[in-house]
């Protein structure tokens, strides 16, 4: 005689509710945007608003003792800019400076980050230390270096006098106090710019230089067709970068002798230095604000060149 149990049926997951869904499809969907408000928010406060308000004051004559007094004006402020030979004057310093710094800062910085990238002892401390420039002050680096470049008792002059030199004016002469302010710059980002090259050194497989090692290649030979290759866009970056700081250079120049003009002649006197004084100077907000767009312009197009050139470059080497 066989006795059956009766087995209680399975129970069954309730339906997922809709509403519970559309809730949870809508935080995934609203949740990303969420994080990046913050960011967006502070931008459109501090990055947006200013630029925006800054190209509609240059269309006016606004004066800092009143602001609430505009007249409008067009494009005047930047046709008399443009007829104006100061303006040209500082965006020739701006140029030759930004050369006279860039340049020598690149290259040094890219060797030293060559030299860094050995297994050396205390290659930690010696990365740390090459970084120490950029942490220091601009005002602090700049007075320092204004009594390096002294005339009379300064050690610049004292060491060329050693060699037979006769003393220069490092703060009166247009080449020499462009010199001046192209090295305080060099000495504060060839540092940064020497670390950010060393990590592309580092993301750069090891593989290449083994295999160039074995096809007999130099240490010079690795470097010029493994390493520079490698960083080229690292190299673009930092290009673009220092092509940005060039542009926008300031306390160099304004603590080098503490004057606005750039010199006696304005022959040191760049685009950021030009601005500050029409516009704290003379009281010529529109004008300064004119001026900064300029400024914005100028470094898109330089953006733009450098961009463009690296583009080119990369379809040459594609179709080989």
């Amino acid at each position: 005689m066989t006795v059956s149990v009766d087995t209680p049926p399975a129970r069954t997951a309730p339906p997922p509710r809709p509403r519970a869904e559309r809730r949870t499809r809508l935080l995934r969907r609203v949740s990303p945007y969420v994080y990046i408000a913050p960011f967006f928010t502070l931008f459109a406060a501090f990055g947006l608003f200013p630029l925006i308000y800054t190209a509609y004051v240059s269309l006016y004559r606004v004066e800092l003792q009143t602001p609430d007094q505009m007249e409008w004006r067009g494009f005047d402020n930047y046709t008399a800019l443009l007829s104006d030979s100061y303006f040209w004057t500082a965006l020739r310093n701006t140029f030759s400076i930004g050369v006279l710094s860039t340049v020598p800062q690149l290259l040094m910085a890219l060797g030293l980050a060559h030299l860094l990238n050995y297994k050396l002892r205390g290659r930690t401390f010696l990365r740390v230390a090459v970084l120490l420039p950029y942490a220091t002050s601009v005002a602090a680096a700049t007075l320092v270096f204004a009594q390096l470049f002294g005339r009379d008792f300064g050690l610049i002059n004292w060491a060329l006098g050693l060699v037979g030199f006769s003393p220069v004016d490092w703060q009166s002469g247009t080449v020499a106090s462009q010199i001046a302010v192209s090295t305080i710059v060099t000495w504060r980002w060839t540092g940064y710019n020497a670390l950010i090259y060393l990590a592309g050194m580092q993301s750069i497989p090891g593989e290449l230089y083994e295999a160039a090692q074995i096809d007999g290649a130099s240490r010079w030979r690795q470097f010029l067709h493994v390493t520079l290759p490698g960083l080229r866009p690292t190299i673009l970056f930092t290009i673009v970068v220092s092509t940005i700081g060039a542009t926008q250079l300031f306390g160099e120049p304004l603590l080098f002798e503490g004057s606005i003009s750039g010199g006696i002649s304005h022959q040191y006197q760049t685009l950021g230095l030009y601005m500050y004084e029409q516009g704290w100077g003379y009281f010529h907000l529109g004008r300064a604000a004119a001026i900064a767009w300029i400024m914005f312009v100028l470094i898109l197009l330089l953006v733009s060149v450098n961009a463009a050139v690296a583009r080119r470059r990369t379809r040459k080497e594609a179709g080989r």
